[in-house]
């Protein structure tokens, strides 16, 4: 009884006080004390780095954070600059910048506008449309999808309301003279970089500087404010060149006709102004159009005045006879027996118009290859050869114009007595046409040569002592007799004006030899010759009919082509000689 009694009352006192989990031993703790005090610890410090970091962001790195989020919602809009315009010497525009836009768009958004729309996009920037989805299809954030887009075009994008897409200010050259000035002027890329001659050679007068503004943009490239404004653009200067724009169109007219009427390769004109050294015109056939250049091609390229080189023949021979004369070796009336061929070593030249006998005057005249090997072999090389640098062959020019080749001439102490005659009468030697036109201001100035100008200059420049005035007018004399029917210029004659100068052929090398079928004729002239204004020089490449000597092509080119130079220019006539006589059967020289 008391037993079960105690019984009782023990489970009554367990219900009530419940057992102790410690008791249990399911319910037992068995961690350590020490790791709640550790994990208490750790998120006490967690806090306090929390609570650091916090300070660090809000209070220490306050600008560095700030420019951070400056870039990802602020850009700088690069505001172009006008590239600086190119005039001739009268003012005339030849190169001008236009405002256009460079189109550009975010791929994504765009490609979600109707299909209508894309197609009308891809028809206003004259593109395939499946050009355009190529660009489109795109990893980048945004691309372009035409540069250089001619604002009325603009106007008509605009229209299409097409979200995502964007254009850029910029500018596109334009040159109202076309192929005419291509040549002197050059053309820029699409980046308003310089290319070709005069944009290029000028490229950091004329660009200029740009400018930039900053302003906010959304994620869609959406302007939504304006910062201010970061630079100021520069615009570029101004550029005079010394080219005359008629006497530009005549040269190139004139070349371009020459080269049809001869079926040839190539043709090149240059005019020099003789007071001042300018380049008055610099004309090249085959030409290009910069405004178009979707079909250039390397021989359109290729300024052929200034790059392309070549034996000049006897357009040589005057400047040998000038060096004889000058050291009083020979004068204008001195003898020379002529044979119609002279053995030189193992070689043998010849002349094309066989005189038992010549003047020295008469060599010029008639182009005597044999009376010029007579007078250059009593000389030493190292004085041809320096007159020969003096006037500038074989050196680098100075023009300020890229492309420029230096030509050559063999070092004088390797000379033979074969290359010395054969040098005497402008072969074994190369030049470019503008070489060979500055030359000549040697005998149209008086003996003394000048730097040439592709920029118009404000003042006569000093010249350098070559030969003297004496050597210079006697020069002149048998120049002008070169263009009379007794000489091998006839056909260069130009009626109400006395002109002189020098005819020059020449065989082109093939593989490293002559050819008998390629030539190049070339004619050096002064015009007019009793107060010389202009050296004109005229090359006709590979002319294909059977007049293909320079006598036969480049003399009656130059013909025409200082007619209507003289003319434009007002310069008076001085001669009364308006019938041209050319003879049934004209001299030519010989090769």
């Amino acid at each position: 009884m008391k037993r079960g009694g105690n019984g009782a009352n023990g489970s009554r006192v367990a219900a009530s006080k419940g057992v102790a989990f410690s008791k249990s031993p399911v319910l037992a703790v068995r961690l350590p004390t020490w790791r709640s005090r550790v994990v208490l610890f750790v998120l006490f410090a967690s806090f306090v780095a929390l609570a650091g970091r916090a300070l660090w962001l809000q209070a220490v790195s306050t600008q560095f954070l700030q420019s951070q989020g400056k870039s990802r919602y602020e850009r700088a809009i690069e505001l172009p600059a006008t590239r600086g315009k190119i005039t001739d010497r009268n003012g005339q525009v030849l190169a001008s910048s236009l405002p256009v836009r460079a189109v550009w768009a975010f791929p994504d958004v765009v490609l979600t506008s109707p299909p209508e729309k894309l197609r009308a996009l891809a028809k206003l920037l004259d593109m395939p449309e499946a050009e355009m989805r190529k660009k489109l299809d795109s990893d980048r954030t945004f691309v372009y999808l035409k540069r250089q887009v001619e604002m009325d075009v603009i106007d008509q994008i605009k229209k299409l309301d097409i979200k995502g897409l964007d254009e850029r200010p910029e500018y596109k050259r334009f040159y109202p003279q076309g192929e005419v000035m291509t040549h002197l002027v050059g053309f820029t890329s699409v980046e308003d970089i310089g290319q070709e001659s005069m944009e290029l050679a000028q490229q950091k007068t004329l660009v200029g500087a740009v400018g930039s503004r900053r302003v906010i943009k959304d994620r869609l490239g959406n302007i939504v404010e304006d910062v201010g404004l970061s630079r100021d653009p520069r615009d570029g200067k101004d550029l005079a060149l010394s080219v005359d724009s008629k006497l530009q169109y005549i040269a190139f007219s004139h070349v371009k006709e020459a080269v049809e009427k001869f079926k040839a390769k190539a043709g090149a004109a240059v005019i020099l102004d003789v007071h001042t050294g300018e380049v008055l015109a610099l004309a090249n056939w085959p030409a290009y159009n910069p405004n178009d250049r979707r079909a250039l091609t390397g021989d359109q390229l290729r300024n052929r005045v200034m790059t392309d080189t070549f034996e000049p023949g006897s357009t040589l021979k005057p400047f040998t006879a000038a060096l004889a004369l000058e050291t009083n070796r020979i004068r204008p009336d001195t003898l020379f027996i002529t044979p119609g061929a002279m053995k030189i070593g193992s070689d043998t030249i010849h002349d094309a118009h066989p005189k038992p006998q010549l003047t020295v005057s008469q060599i010029i005249q008639k182009s005597s290859n044999i009376g010029m090997a007579k007078i250059a072999l009593p000389m030493p090389p190292q004085e041809m050869w320096e007159m020969f640098t003096k006037s500038g062959f074989g050196q680098q020019p100075k023009f300020g114009f890229p492309g420029a080749v230096a030509g050559r001439v063999r070092p004088y102490k390797a000379w033979k007595p074969i290359e010395q005659a054969n040098m005497a009468f402008g072969h074994g030697i190369s030049v470019s046409l503008l070489q060979l036109a500055r030359s000549y201001l040697i005998f149209a100035r008086d003996g003394d040569i000048i730097p040439l100008s592709f920029q118009k200059v404000s003042e006569n420049p000093v010249g350098q002592r070559v030969i003297s005035s004496k050597t210079a007018r006697e020069m002149r004399v048998m120049l002008e007799s070169v263009v009379s029917p007794e000489g091998t210029a006839s056909k260069a004659q130009v009626a109400g004006y006395r002109v002189g100068g020098k005819t020059g052929t020449a065989q082109k090398l093939v593989n490293g030899r002559y050819s008998h079928t390629k030539y190049i004729g070339n004619f050096v002239g002064i015009a007019p010759m009793s107060n010389p204004r202009f050296v004109i020089a005229v090359m006709i490449d590979e002319p294909t009919t059977a007049a293909h000597t320079g006598g036969a092509v480049a003399a009656p080119t130059f013909a025409a082509l200082a007619t209507s130079a003289l003319r434009a220019a007002n310069v008076p006539p001085d001669s009364t000689v308006t019938d041209i006589i050319i003879p049934e059967n004209p001299l030519e020289e010989g090769m």
